[in-house]
């Protein structure tokens, strides 16, 4: 209770101090000094006192009061500390200091940042923010909140079974989609980006690489099982063909062959004799 009589008997000093001031500005334009008021003032300021600071300011400053313990000192500054906002006027730019809740602020009712534990929306400092928005710590604003967004499935990839795509008849097939929004923090959260199923194909055989030229050359003249019956006979006859073309070469030049002893046994070659 003392404590606050005290202030109040300061400030009531600090008003009737702002009066004298008002007064000593009017009797200076009126080419008489005030023999508490100075014009030898530093600091920006226009006028000041000794016990006061500055009482005026030069043009373009911004007047504000500063508490030292329980006194008030008034200073001129180029533009407003944080936690108050600036306002011109005819006479006199003062400074104006924002509400309890707010730190910095464009005028006495549109905050620009609030203090720690609350949240900005509208110019207006909160400790929860309004339905369809959610606290953003970071900002410490309110910010809309984002859900989810998944791009469609791409179509099913082939069916495989341990990364393989032959030698099963069982296997897997899988398909995807990508994010496309990440959410907020109480947004949706995202659905799976990938999806599984089982598959039946018909079952083939992997072929197997040969080792060496002569399992290439055996791989050659082997048939292979999976072609068709006409391929197979084809193959058969082609073979059987090529053989009998090469029993009547022979048999051909066998008689060749008989036909030159033949020849060289009917006609002996002549016996010259030396005389």
């Amino acid at each position: 209770m003392q404590l606050r009589l005290v202030s109040w008997f300061f400030i009531t000093l600090n008003l009737m101090e702002y009066i004298r001031t008002q007064q000593a500005s009017r009797v200076r334009r009126q080419g008489r000094m005030h023999p508490n008021v100075s014009q030898g003032c530093q600091g920006g300021c226009a006028t000041c006192s000794d016990y006061n600071g500055c009482l005026s300011c030069k043009p373009r400053l911004f007047f504000v009061l500063e508490r030292i313990g329980m006194k008030q000192i008034g200073v001129c500054l180029s533009s407003c500390p944080s936690g108050y906002f600036g306002t011109r006027y005819p006479e006199i730019n003062k400074c104006t200091k924002c509400k309890a809740d707010c730190d910095t602020c464009f005028t006495k009712n549109f905050c620009t940042k609030c203090k720690s534990g609350f949240y900005l929306h509208n110019g207006k400092c909160l400790e929860n923010c309004p339905e369809g928005l959610e606290p953003n710590n970071h900002t410490m604003e309110c910010t809309s909140i984002v859900h989810c967004e998944a791009s469609e499935w791409s179509p099913w990839s082939s069916c495989t079974k341990k990364g393989k795509t032959c030698g099963f008849k069982r296997g897997n097939e899988t398909r995807v989609r990508e994010i496309l929004q990440h959410p907020s923090a109480q947004g949706n959260p995202c659905p799976a980006t990938s999806e599984n199923r089982k598959c039946i194909v018909q079952r083939k055989r992997c072929q197997k690489e040969g080792k060496g030229k002569k399992n290439r050359d055996e791989k050659g003249k082997r048939p292979n099982k999976e072609e068709s019956r006409e391929t197979r006979q084809e193959n058969k006859d082609r073979e059987s063909r090529r053989q009998n073309r090469e029993q009547r070469e022979n048999k051909n030049k066998m008689q060749q062959k008989k036909r030159k002893a033949q020849d060289k046994q009917q006609n002996p070659a002549p016996v010259s004799t030396v005389h």
